[in-house]
């Protein structure tokens, strides 16, 4: 099962500060889910994951403004 963390409402950086916050307090092979409504959240998700060593697994529009991104954590806990 994976964490999730409802981000909605929340303006760039914070979004991808909780899921770095979560991340951090998680073994390896975690995996968290978080919802945003942000537009920047788009660009910043996949450049936090490439950038920390975290697999950004899927990102789904669930809502016409908000999506969701499923992120496993990285084996070296580089958050």
């Amino acid at each position: 099962m994976s964490e999730r963390i409802d981000a909605r409402g929340l303006l760039c950086p914070l979004p991808v500060l909780r899921l770095r916050k979560r991340l951090l307090a998680l073994p390896p092979g975690a995996r968290v889910t978080l919802l945003a409504t942000d537009r920047a959240a788009l660009i910043d998700v996949p450049h936090f994951c490439a950038q920390s060593g975290h697999l950004l697994l899927e990102t789904v529009e669930t809502a016409p403004g908000q999506t969701e991104y499923t992120v496993e954590r990285g084996p070296h806990g580089d958050a």
